[in-house]
């Protein structure tokens, strides 16, 4: 479970950010990436520690290859919790930077991850949106 204090953190500086993205406040934009990405860095192997933080990181980092180093320790730590929802969306999120990498095999392999482990969510769109961007590679 996360931390309540750490879980509105990163949901405010999300919305901050979506905000300094949508109006152009570059220099805003940065500035709340390096809060959010010291909030990381500060509770990372703490109990404070959760795969949502990194993921919503991730989520920010522009650097598609960074991105996905980003992505890769997000998914260790919610393996490490066993966390479906995040093991799920964490996979699908790296399966689309890898097909804008040109990385197909790499993402039907994330995205057969998620699949797994969208298993055992309750997100019904969401596991079809899985299975139709799965399909849709492995049918190229």
């Amino acid at each position: 479970m996360i931390n309540t204090k750490i879980y509105k953190a990163i949901y405010t500086l999300a919305e901050e950010l979506l905000e300094a993205d949508r109006i152009g406040d570059e220099a805003g934009f940065y500035a709340l990436y390096a809060k959010l990405k010291a909030l990381c860095t500060d509770n990372e192997n703490t109990d404070k520690d959760h795969p949502e933080q990194w993921e919503t990181l991730a989520d920010f980092t522009a650097d598609l290859e960074a991105a996905l180093v980003i992505y890769e320790k997000a998914l260790a730590k919610a393996t490490a919790i066993n966390s479906k929802d995040h093991l799920s969306s964490i996979a699908f999120s790296m399966a689309v930077l890898q097909i804008e990498l040109g990385e197909t095999d790499a993402a039907i392999a994330s995205l057969q991850h998620a699949k797994i482990s969208a298993n055992k969510i309750e997100d019904k769109e969401f596991k079809m949106e899985i299975e139709a961007l799965l399909s849709k590679l492995l049918s190229e």
